[in-house]
């Protein structure tokens, strides 16, 4: 389901308005996709065969890449191989069953009945006939600087973002939007706002939710999303700037991917610490290793040498064999390893022979590490990330040998 995997992932959404959008211009390629395409306008065009056309441009550029399936959650078991293709309509009229997930919108900022509850009466049925995803979403205005056509077109006006009474209001909406069974709120701004909605007011509303929150209107540079999602946002949505620089939509999804590969190298790494600590209890040196493919852990192991008697007994020896275990097969090539310390050169040569994509460590051991004994022992596509939770990791191995001079 692809409201599944929206929550607690930074994501980015293009908007793609029927009306504007020209496709032949779209900058998307096998290794460059956002990870949603949203479709939809305020006030038409035939969106029935603009998303007919969006897949077979989608389709062109080879859009079931390994990257573009990673990136979004989805495999080609699942049967899109591409994006997943979500309506964002402003009226009854832009549904099309052609897409894969609709945003059922209520305007809940406003007080206008008609896009509170009229337009979803109007489009009920058609839904209920469709076998598209429904995902209910109470959509809230956001005063941006300008008279959006949102706004026009609802006859609405936005909730102020400036004042704590504003504020107040918007995180209650949102609340209210949850109470009533809302599976997304989206934050809009509006497009070409001139200010997106602030850092402040996002971080406020993701403090009293738990369901997906969209933020969109007024982002123009990935400082602005970085901000976005830092105070909480799930998914960015950028539409009318890719419209004006197409070609910066490569740096956006790199920079939306660098950002969900940190949060996602904490997440494992900590389980990674998790393991340590196993070994500290154990009277063992505390290092602690998991071995993760398809955001999956498949292996897990920490440092035994003193348990088994034997010196090769080593964290990431021990995951290694689990993973294997766990795939039926000795090669893991779609693998990362996440250890507590660098690995030592015996380690890394089993990380070498085991082809292992990425290894990402935390705390550097100068004296025996890879680095300095075995620099070319994994295999040479091998990427190596260290430094993450270094303070935790290095803070388990100072407590240990620290407890071991007190002994003496």
């Amino acid at each position: 389901m692809v409201n599944d995997q929206m929550v607690n992932k930074k994501a980015l959404a293009l908007l793609l308005d029927p009306e504007k959008a020209d496709l032949a211009s779209l900058p998307i390629t096998p290794d460059v996709h956002p990870d949603y395409i949203f479709v939809g306008g305020s006030t038409g065009g035939d969106t029935t065969a603009f998303v007919r056309a969006l897949k077979e441009y989608l389709t062109a550029q080879r859009s079931c890449s390994a990257a573009v399936l990673q990136r979004s959650g989805l495999t080609a078991e699942g049967g899109l191989g591409r994006p997943p293709i979500i309506l964002f309509p402003g009226s009854a009229a832009q549904f099309t069953p052609e897409a894969d997930a609709v945003l059922y919108l209520s305007l809940l900022s406003g007080n206008n009945p008609e896009y509170l509850i009229g337009q979803q009466i109007k489009s009920a049925r058609t839904i209920q006939e469709s076998s598209i995803e429904v995902i209910p979403t109470g959509y809230i205005l956001i005063d941006g600087g300008v008279e959006t056509s949102t706004l026009r077109v609802t006859g609405t006006k936005p909730l102020d973002p400036t004042t704590a009474e504003g504020i107040q209001t918007i995180v209650d909406t949102s609340i209210a939007a949850e109470l009533m069974g809302k599976k997304a709120i989206y934050l809009e701004a509006g497009s070409g706002a001139q200010t997106p909605v602030p850092p402040e007011v996002i971080k406020a509303v993701r403090a009293k939710t738990s369901v997906t929150l969209i933020v969109g209107g007024g982002i123009r540079t990935p400082e602005a999303m970085n901000a976005a999602y830092a105070a909480g946002a799930d998914i960015v949505v950028i539409g009318n700037h890719f419209e004006s620089h197409p070609e910066e939509l490569k740096s956006f999804v790199h920079r939306t991917s660098s950002l969900r590969t940190s949060d996602a190298d904490e997440r494992f790494m900590a389980l990674a610490i998790e393991e340590a600590r196993k070994a500290l209890k154990a009277d063992e040196i505390p290092v602690g290793c998991v071995i993760v493919s398809q955001n999956q852990v498949i292996g897990r192991g920490h440092n035994l040498t003193e348990t088994l008697s034997d010196v090769t007994a080593h964290a990431e020896i021990q995951a290694i064999t689990a993973a294997s275990q766990t795939l039926g097969g000795k090669y893991l090539p779609d693998a990362t390893l996440y250890v507590t310390v660098e690995p030592c050169a015996m380690c890394a040569g089993a990380i070498g022979w085991a082809q292992i994509a990425r290894i990402v460590y935390g705390a550097p051991d100068p004296k025996r590490g890879f680095a300095t004994y075995a620099p070319k022992a994994f295999h040479p596509k091998a990427k190596i990330t260290s430094g993450v939770l270094e303070d935790e990791c290095k803070q388990l191995m100072q407590q240990f040998f620290l407890s071991k001079r007190a002994k003496k």
